[in-house]
């Protein structure tokens, strides 16, 4: 916030890059517009104007309604099929922002190390240097949507620890050069998460190429587990140059395909257990090493999550004096109800600074599941640009995003042996999530692949 005259603005940052610079005014009048155009249960409660001129602390109050009314807003932003409309109204408040236009070489990396170089504009978004990565690989227009870009940060020993997928909105430019860190990157990675789908991306020798090279990269970094036979095969692939054959001996391997995450914690079995967690074939895998150092492994899979949400919070500082409350770090956290029987569901957490990424993953794999389920092809899910300007395919606008809970499709049929076996189990919160901090039943992502649950599942 800064403060000119009688002139308060404020500066907007969505996942921890500055986004805009707005007054309160404009505000006001996105909040009406989203309002009008989506309804009050979309949007949260704005901070009410005052008639005479604030004080110093009443300023302070509002920017801190104003950054509640943000948070309130948050998960719209972070997992953008949700509520896309109020990321896409924040758009005209672009103007705003203190970044000069101009054009300048952004370096995007592949999973063997190589760097492509792309001349785009400071202004152009995620899709824009997506396409524009594609156009320097010579990658066929068809294929661009079966790949995103990912912020990342790279490691000591080379690998990278995944920050999130860049969402259509981000400017990715300013997404990266914001942090002022050289171990920030940008990666092109394959975005889906059914292997089925390599046999598309392998008809082309670029697409080949980027996958064999992710295959490669995975299986250095051992997140693809490989025996010393199928090492030694591999290894005699490799030698052959037979990529297609190399991927189709890693497609049988276990973990292919994962996203594997940095160590964090997690409430299972018992609070407190250290967790690795890996996202793929429609499940989150744990490895989690129990407190008397025993070593479990178990998957939960996507269609048995009723729900999931994140949540965040700023530990109050206890140590020195000295010590900077804003330095605190925000605890991020993933929590997802689980069905762990026929009756029985229960909340599992995971204490992450990935969190964000991980429900996100969670979010594609239930979009992926969906269009699937209605017939669509992946193919089809990115924008396509027509006559200069980036729309949505029409597959795509047909796969619907998972309902909030308070707000169930009446037009989808109930499944109604699943909701019989529920009746007697009671929803409840997060325990150990703070009252203060807590979030409404708006915060929560319902799943419409939990819905497809039969006997057989169970």
């Amino acid at each position: 916030m800064h403060r000119g005259g009688w002139i308060v603005a404020y500066n907007i940052h969505v996942n921890g890059v500055l986004h805009c610079r707005v007054r309160y005014s404009q505000l006001l009048g996105l909040h009406e517009q989203l309002r009008k155009e989506y309804g009050a249960n979309v949007v949260p409660a704005f901070p009410p104007k005052k008639i005479f001129t604030l004080t110093p602390a009443e300023v302070e109050q509002r920017r801190e309604q104003l950054e509640k009314y943000m948070q309130a807003g948050k998960l719209a932003v972070t997992h953008a099929p949700l509520c896309m409309p109020w990321l896409d109204a924040c758009f005209p408040l672009r103007e705003t922002q203190q970044i000069p236009t101009e054009e300048v070489v952004l370096e995007v990396l592949l999973s063997n190390g190589q760097k492509v170089k792309v001349t785009i504009l400071t202004s152009d978004q995620t899709e824009d240097v997506l396409e524009a990565v594609a156009s320097k690989l010579d990658l066929p227009d068809d294929l661009v949507g079966y790949f995103s870009l990912f912020l990342v940060r790279e490691t000591k020993d080379g690998a990278f620890s995944f920050v999130r997928k860049l969402q259509e909105f981000e400017l990715p430019y300013v997404s990266v050069t914001s942090l002022h860190n050289p171990e920030f990157r940008i990666i092109l990675r394959k975005s889906y998460w059914d292997s089925s789908y390599d046999d598309d991306v392998m008809e082309h020798r670029v697409g080949l190429n980027l996958l064999y090279a992710q295959t490669v990269s995975d299986i250095e970094h051992g997140w693809i587990l490989v025996n010393k036979e199928q090492h030694r095969q591999l290894k005699s692939l490799q030698e052959k140059v037979s990529k297609k054959e190399f991927v189709r001996l890693a497609q049988t391997l276990k973990y292919y395909g994962y996203l594997k995450f940095d160590p964090c914690i997690t409430d299972f079995p018992e609070k407190g257990c250290h967790v690795v967690v890996s996202a793929g074939n429609n499940e989150l895998n744990f490895q989690v090493r129990l407190p008397s150092e025993q070593i479990k492994e178990g998957s939960f899979k996507v269609t048995r999550m009723r729900c999931w949400r994140v949540t965040s919070s700023v530990p109050m500082s206890n140590g020195p004096s000295g010590s900077s409350p804003g330095k605190s770090e925000v605890k991020l956290e993933l929590a997802f109800e689980y069905l762990m029987s026929k009756d029985r569901l229960q909340w599992v957490t995971i204490t992450s600074p990935q969190a964000i990424m991980l429900s996100i993953c969670l979010q594609s794999m239930v979009d992926e599941l969906m269009v699937k389920k209605s017939g669509g092809s992946i193919r089809k899910m990115f924008r396509r640009r027509v006559n200069g300007a980036l729309r949505r395919s029409d597959s795509q606008q047909a796969v619907k995003s998972p309902p909030l809970l308070d707000s169930p499709d009446a037009s989808r049929e109930p499944v109604v042996k699943l909701s019989s076996k529920l009746t007697s189990v009671s929803l409840r919160g997060i325990s150990h999530s703070s009252s203060a901090n807590d979030v409404g039943a708006n915060d929560f992502h319902g799943n419409y692949a939990f819905e497809g649950i039969g006997d057989e599942d169970l």
